[in-house]
């Protein structure tokens, strides 16, 4: 079970660093928006039932591939692991192990992208100047 623990701390790391509401100077979370501040300021920023159908399809969409990826994470990192085991390591196969990995976290980091790129092209513009008025109500004072 331990081995499972670090694939999925990789994810979730992958999840903050690219959806969480950051300071000043990230372009993401300046400019983008995750689809949880959307669903729950959907009232304040007058979402409309098309558009509230098409956050939560999209992002049940992306759910489910982050599952699917997470799984393909965590066999990935097995089977680094028993490599990496060995007495006598291999080295191209442990290279192409990583690769694999790295292949998985970039789709992640690409399906987040994607989903909050889509998320704010469905907003208007005056939903996207509410919602960052919201996030800059809402940041903690320095």
């Amino acid at each position: 079970m331990r081995s499972m623990a670090i694939p999925f701390a990789i994810i979730v790391a992958l999840g903050s660093a690219v959806l969480a509401q950051k300071p000043s100077g990230d372009p993401f979370g300046e400019n983008l928006f995750p689809p949880e501040p959307v669903i729950a300021h959907q009232q304040e920023i007058g979402l409309s039932d098309e558009q509230r159908e098409y956050v939560k399809a999209e992002s049940r969409k992306a759910q489910l591939r982050f599952t699917e990826l997470q799984w393909q994470l965590l066999d990935d990192s097995e089977k680094l692991t028993a490599l990496v085991k060995q007495e006598h390591v291999d080295e191209q196969q442990t290279l192409a192990a990583v690769d694999k990995i790295l292949d998985v976290e970039r789709e992640i980091k690409k399906l987040q992208v994607q989903l909050v790129v889509r998320i704010k092209n469905k907003l208007t513009s005056e939903q996207q100047a509410k919602l960052m008025e919201i996030k800059r109500a809402s940041a903690p004072k320095q």
